[in-house]
């Protein structure tokens, strides 16, 4: 019986693990790195500690944005009020040893790359945050806009009217996915408006067609990143066996990755 009883609870955590990460985003698509078959490996040991193992579409993916990955799911995992230590490790990379070594010590990515870093961690990750909040406030916009609101009542809604707007489900995980990154452009209080820029400023009716206009280019962007992306890392690994590189990693050449995916240049290890 006591054998059954720490499976459930192995089971279990192993279960919140899998939870933390799937709130991990990649920081340029904004999709979670479970979703992106990017973790090949979560485990629990006997001392709970968590061991985690991920991989990326190319070796030459930039180093911030891997050190990023990295640090998030570590920061994410290690809320977890049961954990004893975390170990992330990225595989098969250009820059892995290099950044497994610094985030076995705990170095920050100035710390682990020394004069060949340009920025820091949380100058990115805001970058990122903005760009994810404009591309889930466009995705948002174009729902109400197809529900038949019309600028004027969207751009005077406030969060708590937002809240409580009548929509569909699909409407409902919008609105729940926005409010997640609300916060990072601005106060969130039940009076606050609910739609504003990435300056905090509250939208323009009369501007209302040029603005999102501008949000949709980048939303078509971070569509057309999110498919090259999965499609190099189906090249470049056998997903029904997780972390088997084919016989040939890639057929993209480095310039050609570089060219395709921002940020993935291999010298690249400074905010884009």
């Amino acid at each position: 019986m006591t054998g059954c009883v720490e499976m459930t609870v192995g089971d279990d955590r192993q279960a919140q693990v899998w939870a933390c990460l799937q709130g991990v985003t990649d920081p340029e698509l904004d999709e979670p790195v479970t979703e992106l078959n990017f973790v090949t490996r979560a485990e629990v040991d006997s001392t709970n500690r968590v061991h985690v193992e991920f991989r990326l579409p190319t070796y030459w993916c930039a180093a911030n944005f891997s050190f990023l990955m990295a640090d998030d799911m570590r920061r994410a995992v290690s809320a977890l009020d049961w954990v004893e230590g975390v170990s992330v490790v990225l595989g098969e990379h250009m820059y892995a040893d290099k950044i497994n070594a610094g985030l076995a010590k705990g170095l920050s990515f100035q710390e682990t790359f020394g004069v060949e870093a340009d920025g820091n961690l949380d100058e990115l990750r805001q970058t990122f945050l903005v760009k994810a909040f404009q591309r889930r406030q466009v995705a948002l916009i174009n729902h109400l806009v197809g529900l038949g609101h019309p600028p004027e009542t969207i751009v005077s809604l406030t969060l708590a009217e937002l809240g409580c707007l009548p929509v569909d489900d699909e409407g409902g995980k919008l609105v729940r996915r926005y409010l997640e990154r609300r916060a990072v452009v601005g106060p969130v209080c039940d009076d606050a408006p609910a739609f504003v820029d990435a300056a905090g400023a509250e939208l323009k009716a009369d501007a209302f067609a040029t603005y999102v206009a501008g949000l949709r280019r980048v939303g078509v962007n971070a569509e057309f990143n999110s498919a090259l992306c999965r499609g190099l890392l189906s090249v470049r690994f056998d997903l029904d066996t997780p972390f088997v590189p084919r016989a040939h990693a890639s057929p993209v050449s480095a310039e050609a990755a570089h060219a395709l995916m921002p940020g993935a240049s291999p010298a690249n290890v400074q905010s884009s």
